[in-house]
């Protein structure tokens, strides 16, 4: 999402939507990064690793987590956080 605000909104703006991030898994925020970082490297397909991060995601504790949270309707409770 994209968002436009008048400069003096600009820090409020980025700290509302680093909150939002930082909420979310580890796991999968590393995950994320490493892909949109390998789109950027010579010879990498980055949409092969964004495929192989998304699947090694699945199995770890924080999937398990926010599967869990999910299906029982409240915030998940990452490790770390």
């Amino acid at each position: 999402m994209n968002h436009v605000v008048v400069q003096e909104e600009l820090l409020t703006k980025c700290n509302e939507i680093a909150g939002k991030i930082i909420s979310k898994s580890s796991v999968a925020i590393a995950s994320a990064i490493r892909s949109v970082n390998a789109n950027y490297v010579d010879g990498v397909n980055g949409f092969d690793t964004e495929i192989n991060e998304f699947g090694k995601c699945f199995g770890t504790a924080d999937f398990k987590e926010g599967t869990t949270a999910f299906l029982e309707k409240r915030k998940a409770n990452f490790p770390g956080k």
